[in-house]
């Protein structure tokens, strides 16, 4: 469920889905809070914040006001091209793995 909402996230300047760019680490779901760790494509990335912002809104308007989101930025592994998932990598034109 928590990737479905993760799935609403969109990487303004490539227009996917944080989902299918791959940049969706780790999701833990405990009673009292989901941590999602992210990751950008770039640590330069100029949308870097608009992203982790709307990550956090999507989340808090999903959950419980008894369950509170925990994001975490991430930059290990470093991201690249092989984490997009293949509908993804077919927008870009690459052919899957």
């Amino acid at each position: 469920m928590i990737r479905d909402v993760l799935r609403q996230v969109i990487d303004p300047e490539i227009g996917l889905d944080i989902v299918a760019l791959g940049l969706v680490y780790r999701v833990d779901v405990s009673a009292d809070c989901v941590r999602v760790d992210v990751t950008l494509t770039s640590p330069a990335c100029p949308l870097g914040e608009l992203i982790l912002d709307d990550v956090d809104k999507a989340l808090r308007q999903a959950l419980p006001a008894t369950v509170r989101p925990e994001l975490h930025l991430v930059w290990e592994p470093p991201w690249d091209p092989s984490m997009l998932n293949d509908d993804a990598k077919r927008h870009f034109g690459w052919t899957p793995a």
